[in-house]
């Protein structure tokens, strides 16, 4: 059988809203400290303490949001120790990673002014499981109200007049795990009551994000939806692309869950596998689309006009950390592999549009499947980064209708299918087809047959791959991966004929030919 796609230029199916391309900053590792923050006094070049070569890297991608402060950090985070001077900031210590001191010199002004260099809408997690109403309640005071009160004269007082726009909030984060180990029906009532003061101040309205589901706890969702879904607009889902995951669920009677921790179990290495890890990790990227079926459908029963959305705020390959670090950093390189899995899901979010309305990629920096490695003033742009700058075509664009039939990547006795695919309108009428052939061991042939788009050519093409699934870019050869041109398609009688080789991302843009 022969990959087939047919697309319909002239149907659409809704918009890929840009948020999907999000990404997630915690105090974690050197995630913020030695990522994003230097300090005013770094010989890096930076602009507040905001190290200048990060920004313009992230700038490129087009980066829509960030998510902070975490994560399981948010949980424990109390913003009054993050403002004011800095030399009279409280210190801590950072129980959930790595046990190292919290200094609090990157806190709420310096992550809007991140935001602002960026050009990325924020998105603040609150403190559910160790906080209080009146904290969070005072939180979004400080930032958003432009009136007389208390926390908006300390804003002024810490040097900002005016306030900031803040849209995407966070009502918690994991509540059913580092955030307080709540049950479902539990966090359902505790986030009706932090709703209620997470007021709206003046012309700034909030998008109230739940804490959502770890995979596949269905009955979290059902709750939520249930008990509390007419208080906010979107559940976030938790869901990381793993093997040999140490996380132990226990089922209880109630239908909650709860998870337990056995480090003994390893994750697996980064960049020391063979075929049968590669395989896993396309199998447990691929697991994303039955998750998000599965959580849709308990959404559509209690909300058919698909008002709540779900987000997808913590996703992303978690591998063990490289040998000779910090445990608790979550420091990971970053391959071919992770490049494919990250195709594989954003194609998924793509196609699921319709209720996907955002996702943020763990983590940004250093942490996890990173956009970017830093070591000292060095900087080093991952084969993730590589696939959302492909991608980034996709961001509100029209996601058009087609339908791809694709062979079996197969081995041993499983299979997954070869190709996966994104096929979207640019509003200039640019049509962007990214593939993703996931088979480390043979080409793809796509025979895509576009329909009512009349005449088109081939505009451009560009390729992610590389001769080995584990190579990678390294300090040393920052280049060895890294997206070129592709020119292995054609077009004739309004069919494109596309050859991928394998393990490989492809994005091709047609332009309609005037006759």
């Amino acid at each position: 059988m022969a990959n087939q796609m047919i697309i319909n230029a002239a149907s659409t199916k809704g918009i890929i809203n840009r948020m999907i391309y999000g990404h997630f900053a915690e105090h974690l590792g050197r995630c913020i400290y030695d990522g994003f923050y230097v300090g005013e006094d770094s010989p890096i070049p930076n602009e507040r303490g905001i190290r200048k070569d990060i920004v313009d890297a992230l700038k490129a991608l087009n980066i829509p949001c960030l998510r902070w402060p975490g994560g399981c950090f948010a949980d424990e985070y109390h913003w009054k120790n993050g403002i004011g001077p800095k030399e009279s900031r409280a210190e801590m210590i950072n129980t959930h990673w790595g046990g190292v001191v919290e200094n609090n010199h990157f806190g709420t002004h310096e992550f809007f002014d991140l935001c602002e260099m960026l050009g990325a809408e924020p998105y603040i997690c609150g403190n559910v499981g160790s906080g209080t109403v009146q904290e969070m309640s005072e939180w979004i005071e400080y930032m958003t109200f432009d009136g007389k009160s208390p926390m908006a004269d300390l804003r002024r007082k810490n040097g900002r007049e005016k306030p900031w726009h803040l849209k995407y909030f966070g009502v918690g984060n994991e509540n059913w795990g580092c955030g307080g180990r709540m049950r479902a029906e539990y966090y359902a009532d505790e986030v009706l009551r932090y709703n209620t003061y997470a007021r709206d101040y003046g012309e700034n309205h909030l998008y109230r994000i739940a804490a959502g589901p770890r995979g596949s706890n269905y009955h979290w969702t059902e709750v939520l939806m249930r008990d509390a879904a007419m208080h906010f607009d979107a559940v976030a889902l938790h869901y990381y692309t793993r093997l040999g995951d140490p996380v132990v669920t226990v089922n209880i009677p109630d239908g909650n869950e709860r998870y337990l921790r056995d480090e003994s179990r390893s994750r697996t290495s980064a960049t020391d596998f063979a075929e049968d890890a590669w395989f896993g990790i396309m199998k447990a990227a691929n697991y994303m689309e039955e998750l998000i079926q599965k959580h849709t459908a308990i959404m559509d029963r209690y909300d058919p006009e698909k008002r709540v959305a779900l987000i997808v705020d913590e996703w992303g390959t978690w591998f063990d950390c490289e040998p000779g670090t910090n445990p608790g950093f979550l420091y990971q390189q970053n391959t071919l592999r992770d490049a494919l899995s990250a195709a594989v899901t954003l194609n998924i979010f793509n196609n699921h549009c319709d209720r996907v309305q955002m996702a943020n990629i763990a983590q940004t920096i250093n942490v996890l499947q990173a956009m970017i490695l830093t070591e000292g003033s060095q900087l080093v742009l991952t084969p993730t980064y590589h696939v959302f700058d492909m991608y980034q075509v996709h961001q509100d664009a029209e996601l058009l209708d087609f339908a791809l039939l694709s062979d079996d990547y197969c081995y041993g006795d499983e299979h997954l299918k070869q190709i996966s695919s994104t096929v979207s309108k640019a509003k200039d009428g640019t049509i962007n087809i990214t593939l993703c052939n996931i088979d480390p061991n043979k080409n793809g042939t796509v025979k895509c047959h576009i329909e009512d788009m009349g005449q088109f050519a081939v505009d451009k093409g560009t390729i992610l791959t590389s001769q080995h699934m584990q190579d990678k870019n390294t300090f040393e050869d920052p280049d060895a991966l890294r997206p070129v041109p592709f020119t292995d398609c054609c077009a004739a009688d309004g069919t494109l004929t596309i050859n991928m080789p394998p393990k490989s991302v492809v994005l091709v843009a047609l332009k309609p030919v005037c006759n």
